[in-house]
């Protein structure tokens, strides 16, 4: 089955932002001692968005509890920060579960 361009344009979205946000935390601030942390969870995102434009159905699983983490983690911070993650993950959890998605995660394993 074709893949929707929904499942590659969430794929290389995933893959673009971890890269951005590794690239930035690691110039900001190289010495803070959650850099590993969260260089752990921008490549998470990095590899979540390649196995999602493989096919496989981890990765949209690990790309939507990324986002749920960072629900978490916005209402640590603020609660626009909060909407705006919860906002997120809602729009992409519906994309990447659909059933156009479904069928092709489904048929990508079974392949």
């Amino acid at each position: 089955m074709k893949r929707p361009w929904q499942v590659t344009f969430l794929g290389l979205l995933f893959i673009v932002v971890g890269l951005a946000g590794l690239i930035y935390h690691l110039t900001d601030r190289p010495r803070d001692r959650s850099i590993v942390l969260i260089s752990l969870f921008r490549i998470l995102a990095v590899v979540g968005g390649f196995f999602l434009l493989k096919g496989y159905n981890w990765a949209r699983w690990l790309l939507i509890a990324w986002l749920a983490f960072h629900v978490v983690v916005g209402a640590l911070h603020s609660f626009w920060q909060t909407i705006t993650h919860l906002v997120l993950l809602l729009v992409i959890a519906y994309f990447l579960l659909w059933s156009p998605a479904s069928k092709y995660f489904r048929s990508a394993s079974s392949a």
